[in-house]
């Protein structure tokens, strides 16, 4: 993380905790990093996304004595208004990270708080790292396990790019992702009901298009 230029995001929803509609959060390429073998390796074959949603707890809430506490408008109030990712501390979120490229779109969703939902859109900035926050003891997301020699965790930086003209509440995209299940339509595979664990997700560039199109309708 270049000095003075990023902040560090340490604010990642817990892998272990509760979060929306009771649903566990998961967890945030570069192309040589490395990946693990076994169940949470994700297949060569997996398909290559373009656009993510992304988790964050914009509500207070203490780990080891540390508000892990980190919404849209703490982004937006960073130096450049730009941070590192970091914290995601599982393997499926920080494949998906690795799969990120500079430029593309991610959605900024409020998680574990008392409306969880959709608040703005952010830009990915710079391709997965290593995760330093795995190397500190002090750290809410230290990994006993993980050694700078061969680290397991990666993020990346994000960049605000704005608020949505509304929020968008997971109540309202999951009556959205029912109806398309039950008669066609972009969100009936959306991983925020599909894969409701992971704090970071892949999107369709329909399914992203069709949310974002949300912004300028009335509530459902």
């Amino acid at each position: 993380m270049p000095p003075k230029t990023r902040a560090s995001v340490s604010r990642r929803t817990a892998s272990s905790g509760k979060e929306d509609d009771g649903e566990a959060a998961g967890g945030k390429r570069k192309a040589a990093a490395p990946v693990e073998s076994g169940k949470n390796k994700e297949s060569s074959e997996s398909p290559q996304y373009c656009r993510w949603l992304m988790k964050s707890e914009p509500e207070s809430r203490f780990e080891n004595g540390i508000d892990v506490k980190f919404g849209i408008e703490d982004l937006k109030a960073l130096p450049e208004q730009t941070g590192c990712w970091d914290g995601v501390r599982n393997y499926q979120a920080r494949n998906f990270m690795r799969q990120m490229k500079d430029g593309q779109l991610a959605f900024f969703y409020h998680s574990n708080c008392k409306e969880p939902g959709i608040a703005g859109v952010m830009t990915i900035v710079k391709e997965a790292y290593v995760d330093h926050t795995q190397f500190d003891k002090k750290d809410v997301h230290f990994d006993a396990n993980s050694k700078p020699d061969n680290p397991k965790w990666s993020m990346v930086d994000v960049k605000y790019q704005r608020t949505t003209k509304r929020f968008l509440p997971l109540s309202e995209l999951k009556k959205y992702h029912l109806q398309h299940r039950a008669k066609g339509g972009p969100l009936k595979e959306m991983a925020l009901f599909t894969r409701a664990r992971l704090s970071v997700q892949p999107l369709t560039p329909e399914e992203f298009d069709f949310v974002l199109s949300l912004e300028d309708k009335e509530p459902l």
